[in-house]
């Protein structure tokens, strides 16, 4: 059995997290293969977003502690930085890839599980769904950059009680304080999740992209600086055959027929 599973429908990549015996907790190699995979579909203009769900009952819970107690790395510090710093590439990569990443949380999803999610563009949440920032409880920091990802969506004190306590959120909790963006019934999350990527892989990709980039400068870049990039993003997009196929589609009163170009 392979640790994730990959599915495509319509210009929609479906990567499903595959150790459900383990409620889908993570290892090095689990999580250097999965990193090779994003980085290739990153770059495959076939693909217009990205779905990432576990298998079973969980999201991801996390790293696997058994793992971590089985297979002790080396106790070298800088050794230690480096893997898990190729790790987190995953999370990085859910980040900015010029892909639309969409997390279908159908589970618990905390620690590293918690990092995955938050990363992605967008979240739906199962009514099961769970989140926490659990690294207090087994005595760690937090990784997988949700120290930084989970303040923007939620507020410095929301993140600050997660990180603190470790305590779960529940589904209807996490909706409400912008942590999942929409909450869906357990039976439908598959459905409702690769409907909306189905959707926005329809759209005009190189356009997509830019926006992507554009939202993610605009967390800390300033307003002039905006101003310039999007400039030269919009520009750029105004050059691409999806652009004048939105024209022509407007207005011969049709539906757009993107192609990525």
């Amino acid at each position: 059995m392979t640790d994730f599973l990959e599915e495509r429908d319509h210009g929609v990549v479906i990567i499903t997290l595959n150790r459900p015996d383990r409620l889908n907790a993570v290892t090095e190699q689990f999580m250097r293969d999965l990193a090779a995979r994003l980085e290739a579909i990153g770059k495959d203009a076939s693909v217009g977003s990205v779905v990432l769900t576990g298998a079973g009952r969980a999201f991801c819970v996390g790293g696997d502690i058994k793992d971590m107690e089985d297979n002790p790395p080396p106790r070298d510090f800088d050794f230690r930085v480096d893997r898990l710093m190729a790790m987190q590439r995953v999370a990085v990569l859910l980040r900015t890839m010029p892909k639309v990443t969409i997390a279908a949380v159908n589970g618990p999803a905390m620690g590293a599980g918690l990092g995955m999610a938050i990363a992605c563009d967008l979240r739906l949440s199962a009514r099961s769904a769970r989140f926490a920032a659990s690294f207090i409880k087994v005595g760690l920091s937090g990784d997988f950059g949700g120290s930084h990802t989970l303040q923007r969506l939620i507020g410095i004190a929301r993140a600050r009680d997660m990180y603190y306590t470790g305590r779960i959120v529940d589904a209807e909790e996490a909706e409400r304080i912008g942590l999942a963006g929409r909450l869906v019934d357990d039976d439908r999350l598959a459905e409702e999740a690769v409907t909306l990527a189905r959707q926005i892989a329809a759209g005009p990709r190189v356009a997509l992209g830019y926006i992507k980039s554009n939202l993610l400068a605009a967390e800390t870049a300033g307003f002039e600086a905006m101003i310039a990039m999007e400039a030269e993003h919009q520009t750029r997009c105004s050059l691409t055959n999806d652009h004048e196929e939105a024209k022509r589609s407007f207005i011969e009163r049709r539906t757009p027929n993107f192609t990525g170009r």
